[in-house]
């Protein structure tokens, strides 16, 4: 494994947005919650391809490519593996419905505050994999 600014750049980039989704929850923004934790874990998880070597796909939602490359991971990684997939997929299928919404569909109105719960749960379980993994803590 190798961890490399841009790696680390990745890691920070995503504490930060953890923080703000307490922000976006307090202030009745749901939607917006629901889209920066999905940011957060593409980020998250391709500075994890990045850690292992793997080339990083300009795709959102990255769970087939670490599947691919499952024996390359850490343990803490590899025996979470299956849950960070399930969050990562949910959290791509809401990614364009929760910034842009569509004609029947406005994001201000559709995401509720368990949406917002539940994605910050998700991300705060992929951070907490992740950061443990890549760096011990």
């Amino acid at each position: 494994m190798k961890k490399d600014e841009l790696t680390a750049a990745y890691l920070t980039k995503a504490e930060v947005r953890f923080k703000a989704l307490g922000f976006y929850k307090e202030n009745g923004a749901y939607s917006d919650v629901v889209r920066e934790a999905q940011e957060l874990v593409e980020l998250l998880l391709k500075a994890v391809l990045r850690t292992i070597g793997v080339e990083v796909p300009k795709i959102h939602d990255v769970g087939r490519v670490l599947e691919k490359h499952r024996r390359l991971l850490p343990p803490a990684l590899n025996n979470s593996l299956d849950e960070i997939k399930r969050i990562s997929k949910r959290l791509r299928k809401e990614r364009e419905l929760s910034f842009y919404g569509a004609e029947d569909f406005i994001p201000t109105e559709e995401y509720d505050s368990t949406d917002a719960d539940m994605a910050i749960k998700d991300a705060e379980f992929v951070l907490c994999t992740v950061r443990s993994a890549l760096t011990g803590r």
